[in-house]
């Protein structure tokens, strides 16, 4: 007899795990790596024990290219870009006038600078604090100071129980740092979007997972590898975040109408009660498991396996983000049914621990 979506899968067995290391491991041994088969090993969850979790992401993001031999040349490329933005977003006006100038540029030597600032004769109009003009490299500065503020704040409460991100050591106010630069860069970057609340939990997996790598070299750039894969992974959200859409059928609402429709699919009885008798509508709740791709909704460990899968989507994450969202309902439909409007909201804002393999195995049902 089939089991029901609901019925939980069989426990992976120590033998199953070491295999599908083993098959992880025989998949990325590969001169030019199957993305299709890459997909299919990942969305079954990386072992944590493998090490490999940091280039299984970058693969699957198309941040790495799948031919082995590329890899050396592309990272390099991409670091260096990286660096390049760092030294034209994240620098103010008086530190880019003590660098060294390239040829051709009017020489402003440290003979000019006292104690960080410019002789008055050396400043230009268009250098002067001042200045209001749109070219202006202060006001250009001065414009972003707010959304560094934001910035500021919502990286000091990101995960705020780990010492890797929180804490007084040098490790993790590092670790902030480049948070703040990642998000800066993207801000100044993606003028039509700049920084929204939420996107730090966001990155934090993705700078967790490449600053854990056991390759040094590769951990050592985890700011510069996160950035170009936070760029990956939120253009296929990036609609989500855009407040002109978010009444568009593209936008957040057009989203939230999607999954009201899944859930309507596989439980129509469900959707009905939660939407129609109790008016818990997907807004109150699901807007936070979609915009930030349920960090906030598990523990970090359970996040990590989660976008295990939702990163093996090769239509991006989307879809299995939304089946995902669906099982999370159906797996709580008996208190759900049983509830009012006070205490299903209550449940699905602060959504009870559970089984993520269980949970998995119910959103991969759901095709």
């Amino acid at each position: 007899m089939a089991s029901s979506p609901r019925s939980p899968p069989p426990a992976p067995t120590p033998e199953f795990e070491i295999s599908r290391q083993s098959r992880l491991f025989a998949a990325l041994s590969k001169k030019v790596i199957d993305l299709d088969e890459l997909r299919m090993l990942a969305a079954q969850g990386v072992p944590d024990a493998a090490g490999v979790r940091a280039t299984v992401w970058k693969l699957l993001l198309g941040y790495l290219p799948n031919d082995r031999s590329l890899w050396e040349q592309e990272l390099a490329k991409k670091r260096g870009q990286y660096a390049a933005f760092k030294d034209e977003f994240l620098t103010n006006p008086v530190e880019r006038a003590q660098q060294v100038p390239t040829e051709g540029h009017h020489n402003v030597s440290a003979e000019h600078v006292d104690n960080g600032f410019l002789h008055r004769s050396e400043v230009t109009r268009e250098e002067h604090p001042l200045s209001l003009g749109k070219t202006s490299a202060w006001n250009q500065f001065f414009e972003y100071s707010e959304i560094m503020e934001q910035i500021d704040r919502d990286v000091k409460r990101t995960h705020p129980d780990m010492q890797f991100f929180c804490g007084d050591s040098s490790f993790a106010k590092s670790n902030q740092e480049s948070l703040k630069n990642v998000l800066l860069i993207f801000a100044k970057l993606n003028a039509g979007i700049r920084y929204v609340q939420g996107m730090n939990e966001v990155l934090a997996p993705l700078f967790f997972v490449f600053r854990s790598d056991p390759d040094d070299k590769n951990a050592e750039f985890a700011e510069a590898d996160s950035f170009f894969c936070f760029v990956e992974l939120l253009s296929g959200f990036r609609d989500n975040f855009c407040q002109k859409l978010d009444n568009s059928a593209v936008g957040i609402r057009g989203t939230l109408a999607k999954l009201s429709q899944l859930v309507a699919k596989y439980d129509g009885e469900l959707q009905q009660h939660l939407e129609i008798t109790t008016e818990v509508n997907p807004q109150f709740y699901a807007f936070r498991w979609i915009t930030l791709l349920l960090t906030q909704e598990f523990n970090f460990a359970d996040t990590i396996h989660i976008w295990d899968t939702l990163l093996s989507d090769p239509g991006g994450p989307q879809e299995t983000l939304l089946r995902i969202c669906c099982a999370m309902l159906i797996l709580v439909r008996k208190r759900l049914l049983a509830g009012d409007f006070t205490s299903n909201l209550k449940l699905l804002q602060n959504y009870p621990p559970t089984n993520i393999s269980h949970l998995l195995y119910v959103a991969n049902k759901l095709h």
